[in-house]
This record gives C-alpha cells, structure tokens and sequence, in this order.
C-alpha cells in the first residue's frame, strides 16, 4: 500500500492513526513504526523522555508518515505537514510534539548513512522554509543559543534510527525517526527553571538506567554555553560527535 499525498500533508492524532491501523488503511511500515514507537514510549522499563512518555501516554502527540527520506516530492510533502504543526501546535493540549515515521530504505544504511540522511532532511527543510529566520536566533552554529528553525519558529528535532545498539532510548528498529518540538513547548522547564531542573535529573538518571552506555557528553541544556544543541539531535552510537554543524544556513 502506498500513502498519497492527503497521508503525508496533514497531521495525524493518536485516535486517528489506531483509527486507520484498525481499518488496514496504513502500510505495513507505518504500522509497524507507529506501533513499535508507542512500545517505546510506553516501555515497563520506562522510556527515559518523560516529556514524550507523558505526550503518548495521554494521548496528545501528533504523528505524519513520510515514504522517503530522500525523495524530494516526499519531503516537499514533510515540509507541507510540519508548516501545519508549526501554526497549529498552540491550539493542541499539552506539551505536542510532531513524530516523523520515515519508510526504511531497501538496504540497511551505516551509522553514517543514517547520519547523512537525517542532516539531508534538516537541509532540505531549510533550504525550503518559506519563513525568515527568527531575529531573536542567533545563525552561528557554534553560539551556545543557537537551534535549528523551521517556519519562523526554533525547533528542537531529536532522531532514533536502527544503528543504535547500546544507546537504547535513540534505537527504533524501523526506520528513521524525528520527534520535532518548538522551544515553546518547553516553557516552564527550561534548564534555569526548578521544574527544567527536576526533569533533567530524573531523565539523566533514567537515561543511566535505561540505556547500555552513559550519556553522551554532548548533552546539556540550551542555556548551557559549553554546549551546542545541534550535536544533541543525532546522537553517535559511541563519544565521538560532529566538529562543525552539517547544516549550511542560508540566512
């Protein structure tokens, strides 16, 4: 079964996608993605993302399928459905996310491969964002404040891929995966906050005992000038990480 273009523009709730799973209106990819994504976050064990825990659990997340991660008519589609969430995501309850479920490519990708392809996303979409920069974000990479925009808004997209073996929590065995957040909805946990800093402890000690390697060291909080956030999104299997941002701003 193949997704047209009314699958991939517009926006999915969770009553919506069980709704089409239960009535075998979805490919056999994107049921086995979403489900496997719900598993995760509803995992006994429990998912270390309290934020995306919570966003499933009750039912607030928005999803969209994608059927390639490099055809460009698929992701002209993606950039569509993401303006969508963007000018939307105010009027949702909670803290709503947008979970992306890309189809797996034929052959099974690299670290590196799966790398390239999440960044030739972020790349596409900004070579595609119809909205200036935001005046307030800073266009240095390397600037502690910097984050990647996407429809006039700083966004926080994190990734899980299949080449993630002891970092569990970035593992999906399914394909590419991007959970795209705006800054707002983090308001009132940021990391200079009480509540921020609760939750990044109980996360820090969750991410300790979920997954099979400590932290990565490129974790830290937007207000922290030691770190960058766009070394956050992808995570390495391993310590090492990017030396420059692969994005190229045209801004």
């Amino acid at each position: 079964m193949n997704l047209g273009a009314d699958d991939v523009t517009r926006l999915f709730d969770q009553r919506a996608v069980q709704e089409r799973i239960a009535a075998g209106e979805l490919p056999d990819w994107a049921v086995s993605h979403y489900e496997g994504f719900r598993g995760s976050m509803l995992d006994p064990e429990g998912f270390p993302c309290h934020f995306g825990v919570a966003a499933e659990r009750d039912g607030s997340a928005l999803y969209t399928f994608c059927p390639s991660m490099t055809d460009p008519d698929a992701l002209g589609q993606l950039r569509d459905t993401l303006l969508a969430y963007i000018g939307t995501f105010r009027g949702h309850p909670g803290r709503t996310p947008c979970v992306v479920f890309f189809a797996p490519p034929e052959r099974d990708p690299s670290e590196a491969e799966w790398n390239e392809n999440f960044w030739n996303v972020l790349q596409y979409l900004h070579d595609h964002d119809p909205e200036p920069w935001p005046a307030d974000i800073p266009t240095d990479p390397d600037h502690h404040q910097w984050e990647f925009c996407f429809g006039g808004e700083p966004i926080f997209p994190t990734a899980r891929a299949p080449f993630y073996e002891r970092r569990r929590s970035r593992y999906t065995p399914h394909g590419l995966e991007i959970t795209v957040q705006p800054r707002e909805v983090f308001s009132g946990v940021t990391g200079d906050t009480v509540a921020g800093k609760h939750a990044r402890e109980f996360i820090d000690e969750r991410l300790h005992e979920y997954d099979d390697v400590a932290p990565h060291a490129a974790i830290g909080d937007w207000e922290d000038e030691a770190s960058h956030e766009w070394d956050q999104y992808m995570l390495p299997e391993g310590e090492a990480s990017h030396e420059t941002c692969p994005i190229e701003l045209a801004v």
